[in-house]
């Protein structure tokens, strides 16, 4: 099987990839992506505006990692969804663009950038009255409906849910696709199994402008039981990115017993030497997949991590999240007096 796979022509380990189709364990790349006539195809299960990250979210299906956390497992894991081309996205995003009712810089080409401008609870619109937390940037003009939620529709295109970067032919032809038909930007939501750097030269030369990385543990024996695969090289990732001149944002979970504040802690401390301008959002894990059994954490550990983290020197730290572990008037006085309203 490995024969087939573009890491191992590369020289690199195949990640955890087999997904599920027709009852069969199949590798992901055989079983989401296909080529015919020299046309590249990819299974994609949904395709919509997403919330709160206010973009156009491309939902995949298959995945190079097996990750027992995985909320996304029943797409992402099995194969599932209609089949697009680079041709058919690009088309999508011609339309989508033409309903953009926020234009962000390329610097803001990420989902931290979407709590900005609004915490997308439809007040202005439904009542006419905005929240105590609204940050007064839009008007009730910019927020629109979706599957998800108000909100706006910010001058972005994500591909999330099941990864296969390692096969970057397909978003190359995307990227180029949709930059020479839209106005948009091109994220990619990403696990970072399979970005080479000859990958990365690849999307980079294509026209891919951000990628927001979750990076799963610090620890490597931790990332291994979270997702079959290793982290070495995704450790890496962050200075790969940045000298390619991506935009950069970073996303890891808070998992109690797993990913607590120390990993954490250390994964700030990578990016901090770095650059102390990297988002970094600290998510609360919830329960899900074969992870079932794990609790989310509480409003007092969020908090001890986001403290934590700031200590290595970023500057730009969040919590998301939020209602996992604000339980209640009390967690939200703590959250308010302890990070900040703008960080949560």
């Amino acid at each position: 099987m490995s024969t087939k796979c573009s890491l191992a022509q590369q020289g690199y380990m195949r990640g955890s990839c087999i997904t599920r189709m027709d009852g069969k364990g199949v590798l992901a790349c055989e079983a989401t992506l296909k080529e015919e006539g020299g046309r590249i195809s990819r299974l994609i299960e949904s395709i919509h505006l997403s919330r709160p990250e206010n973009y156009l979210s491309i939902y995949q299906s298959g995945c190079n990692f097996s990750c027992r956390k995985c909320h996304s497992w029943y797409f992402s894991k099995v194969a599932r969804g209609t089949w697009y081309s680079p041709s058919e996205i690009a088309m999508l995003c011609v339309d989508y663009d033409k309903r953009v009712t926020l234009k962000e810089p390329r610097d803001r080409a990420t989902s931290w950038h979407s709590h900005d401008s609004c915490r997308c609870c439809g007040a202005c619109v439904i009542s006419g009255k905005r929240s105590s937390g609204c940050p007064q940037i839009l008007f009730p003009r910019d927020i629109v409906l979706s599957p998800q939620g108000f909100g706006p529709a910010r001058n972005i295109v994500g591909f999330t849910g099941g990864d296969l970067c390692c096969r970057p032919d397909f978003y190359a032809e995307c990227a180029r696709l949709i930059k020479e038909k839209t106005h948009l930007w091109v994220l990619i939501e990403t696990n970072g199994y399979g970005l080479t750097p000859e990958n990365l030269d690849l999307l980079r030369e294509a026209g891919v402008d951000s990628f927001w990385l979750d990076i799963k543990a610090f620890d490597e024996e931790t990332h291994r039981w979270l997702t079959g695969c290793s982290n070495s090289g995704i450790l890496t990732l962050p200075e790969e990115m940045c000298k390619r001149g991506f935009v950069l944002e970073v996303l890891s979970l808070y998992i109690p017993k797993v990913v607590e504040t120390p990993q954490l802690r250390e994964i700030g401390i990578l990016l901090s030497r770095l650059d102390r301008n990297i988002p970094f959002t600290i998510l609360a894990f919830f329960p899900e997949n074969q992870m079932k059994d794990y609790r989310h954490p509480n409003a007092q550990e969020m908090v001890e991590a986001f403290h934590e983290v700031k200590a290595t020197g970023l500057r730009k730290v969040r919590l998301g999240n939020t209602g996992l572990f604000a339980q209640g008037d009390e967690d939200y006085r703590l959250l308010k007096d302890a990070v900040g309203v703008g960080n949560f």
